[in-house]
C-alpha cells in the first residue's frame, strides 16, 4: 500500500501501525511527537493502536521550546 509521510509518497506493508512507521522513519522520542493522519490529530493514548490505510497522509509535528534573548 502507499501512504504519504511528510509530503513523500512511500510504499509500506499492509496494516502498518503508527508505532511501526515511527520506527521506520527514525522518529526520536515518539512519546513527544504529535502525529496527524489525514489532517486529524491522533490522541496520544491511541497512537499504539492506530493502523494506517492505503492513501493515508501522515505528518509528524515537533514542538520546540524556545524564547528570546534579551540584550
Amino acid at each position: 500500500m502507499y501512504i504519504t509521510v511528510a509530503g513523500n509518497r512511500k510504499e509500506v506493508k499492509n496494516n502498518l501501525t503508527l508505532p511501526e512507521l515511527m520506527e521506520l522513519e527514525g522518529v526520536e522520542m515518539p512519546d513527544y511527537v504529535t502525529v496527524s493522519v489525514n489532517d486529524e490529530f491522533v490522541d496520544a493514548d491511541k497512537k499504539a493502536d492506530t493502523v494506517l490505510k492505503d492513501g493515508d497522509n501522515v505528518e509528524f509535528l515537533y514542538f520546540m521550546g524556545g524564547g528570546c534573548e534579551w540584550h
